[in-house]
């Protein structure tokens, strides 16, 4: 039996997030627990503290690291770079200027695309030069913005290769890759990480091979038969915008009608919902119960290494821009059962006095005040109950992570020999800007969201 069960949902390669949405996940969550531990009979030994579950650090690393593989021992600024408006509303960007900031010899400025500037024929904030930016948008949206206020700065980052993740991650940064490794192609790729694809196609009037390899005769006649078990979703979509969900999306046809006049969707074979659902202790009108959720489970991947991981529950989606909360994660012992410690944890908090319990949800939110623990929408949900894995599960999970940053470069690699082309429709202009800062596994960061079991999701 695998380590861990499920599959993978979709992979961001362009500026993924939540590497320290988590790390304040786990300080709250640690918090929590150790005030239920003390109003209910649980003796349960949970280590929130595991480096794997404060992925910022691994990504500061990764930073500081190649910032001295190009200056040396030579202090530097370090940018992150965020579309004005979200400036000062996304608080892990915030996070990671301070974080970097905090390094002897370096400087971390959190700027807008304009504050970027040259000079003296080097890019630079405010006259200090720039050894290294995080950009916290997609090409996409630098293109607008260059078109909008002439970025050539930027573009210069770009060229240069100062930008992280690189520019060239992009064409290969968009959910029709699935498609690849679920079609003819499959054999280039892990078999552990193609068995963990859901089965992709693009979606508009065609013949395909289904999900056993059945013939397809026409795609959109099959989609209609077949819709509750399937997702439609944009190509370059985010935050769970524009995802259509059969059975949760009842009738098929606006669905399809949808998808197709929009275009530049993919239809992806559904993962059972139980698979990836956990029950967590809640709070309804001053009352406790069981509720279930569905759950995500991101991995933030490096070169060589699995950074940590972010944790998510809600409904389908389970995108916080969506609605969706976070989950604090804990380590239980090797050996340990998830299932029977999970069950524990909840009959032990929904047998706690609700008022105890109440108290302990305020401090939560209180706490998630003081960090300024939001995201777009506002306030970000963070679950009662930790998600439990083990030993054992991070060492999957890093096999995992390494087996997924190699099959992205043979997928980098296919769409430098021209074999992706029918996957990467791009702006020309978008096209040439990937092109000046080809990635071929330099610095950068990858999230795959993960629609994992650990062992605890129910059984009916």
């Amino acid at each position: 039996m695998d380590a861990f069960l499920g599959h993978h949902s979709e992979w961001n390669l362009g500026s993924p997030g939540g590497w320290d949405y988590q790390r304040i996940t786990q300080v709250i969550g640690k918090a929590v627990w150790e005030r239920l531990q003390a109003v209910t009979s649980l003796d349960m030994r949970l280590d929130f503290d595991h480096p794997q579950l404060y992925p910022v650090f691994g990504f500061v690393r990764l930073l500081l690291e190649t910032h001295r593989a190009r200056e040396g021992s030579n202090p530097g600024v370090i940018a992150v770079v965020a579309e004005e408006e979200t400036l000062q509303d996304v608080t892990e960007n915030r996070n990671l200027a301070l974080h970097l900031d905090a390094i002897e010899g370096i400087e971390g400025v959190l700027a807008s695309p304009r504050e970027i500037e040259c000079t003296r024929g080097r890019v630079s904030y405010r006259g200090r030069p720039v050894s290294l930016l995080f950009m916290d948008f997609n090409t996409d949206v630098l293109l607008d913005l260059h078109r909008k206020h002439g970025l050539d700065p930027l573009l210069q980052a770009v060229r240069e290769g100062r930008v992280i993740n690189p520019r060239g991650m992009e064409p290969i940064n968009n959910k029709a890759m699935f498609e690849v490794l679920t079609g003819p192609h499959s054999s280039r790729f892990h078999p552990d990480i193609v068995e963990r694809t859901p089965w992709t196609r693009r979606f508009h009037p065609r013949s395909t091979k289904g999900p056993q390899g059945e013939d397809i005769p026409d795609l959109v006649a099959w989609a209609r038969s077949h819709w509750d078990s399937l997702v439609l979703k944009p190509v370059r979509g985010y935050s769970g915008k524009g995802v259509l969900v059969g059975g949760r999306d009842v009738d098929p046809d606006p669905c399809l009608e949808q998808a197709l006049g929009q275009g530049d969707y993919i239809l992806q074979e559904k993962i059972p919902l139980p698979l990836w659902a956990e029950e967590i202790p809640a709070l309804q009108d001053e009352r406790l119960l069981l509720e279930r959720v569905q759950t995500d489970f991101r991995c933030l991947i490096g070169p060589g290494e699995v950074f940590g991981f972010l944790g998510r529950f809600g409904g389908v989606p389970t995108n916080v821009g969506s609605g969706g909360g976070v989950q604090p994660l804990a380590v239980l012992g090797e050996g340990i059962d998830v299932r029977r410690a999970a069950k524990a944890i909840n009959e032990a908090v929904l047998k706690a006095p609700a008022q105890e319990v109440a108290a302990i949800a305020a401090m939560r939110d209180e706490m998630a005040v003081e960090h300024r623990f939001t995201y777009l929408l506002g306030p970000i949900r963070i679950a009662l109950r930790p998600r439990l894995l083990t030993p054992s599960h991070l060492h999957a999970l890093e096999v995992y992570g390494r087996r997924l940053w190699k099959d992205c470069l043979t997928l980098e690699r296919m769409w430098l020999e021209g074999l992706l082309d029918e996957l990467t429709h791009i702006d020309a202009e978008e096209l040439s800007i990937s092109r000046m800062d080809p990635w071929k596994g330099s610095a950068a960061i990858i999230a795959s969201d993960g629609l994992f079991s650990f062992g605890a999701h129910p059984l009916d």
